[in-house]
């Protein structure tokens, strides 16, 4: 017995299955009400219902085609979200993009686009936010604190140190030169 398309939550009789396009275009129609999703995870979530590839690869290439599905327009908001909202570096933005199955060169174009200023300006912040935290904190037990913290978040080392050092002078802290 193949298994069949799932939409109900239970054995009763209803009546017939309906047809596997009806029932993959209203996932596909719920999954992108709340919010947009990349092809790849619009294509697992079908996969997990039991839709046939053929017809969730049929679905999925008309709703790119109206617009409904843009990885690259997912990526942008995406990219912008976790920017705002997690500080995340370019590096942290490729492995989450890559989870989401975007493709290589659309991240790469998308992730481009992100201004450096902005992103040391973003870990700049990050760190005088944690620094207020960390009051009572060594100065070097601080520094490398939030060092690994940058670091988590994709920011390249030296640009870490570099912005930590500073923001620790800029608050009146003092590094002590290890040589």
């Amino acid at each position: 017995m193949s298994p069949s398309v799932s939409i109900r939550s239970d054995d009763r009789d209803l009546g017939p299955e309906p047809d596997p396009e009806s029932v993959a275009r209203k996932i596909l129609l719920d999954q992108l009400t709340g919010q947009a999703r990349s092809r790849h995870e619009l294509a697992e979530r079908l996969a997990r219902r039991n839709v046939p590839d053929e017809v969730a690869g049929r679905l999925l290439d008309r709703f790119e085609e109206v617009g409904l599905v843009d990885d690259e327009a997912f990526a942008r908001l995406w990219v912008d979200s976790r920017q705002r909202t997690r500080g995340l570096a370019r590096r942290a933005l490729a492995q989450e993009l890559r989870r989401k199955g975007i493709a290589d060169e659309t991240a790469r174009s998308v992730l481009d686009e992100v201004d450096p200023a902005d992103e040391a300006e973003a870990a700049r912040e990050l760190v005088r936010k944690k620094l207020r935290s960390m009051r009572s904190v060594d100065d070097t037990v601080a520094a490398r604190r939030l060092a690994g913290m940058l670091g988590r978040k994709g920011y390249p080392a030296g640009m870490a140190f570099a912005i930590v050092r500073d923001e620790l002078e800029k608050a009146g802290r003092e590094l002590e030169d290890e040589g």
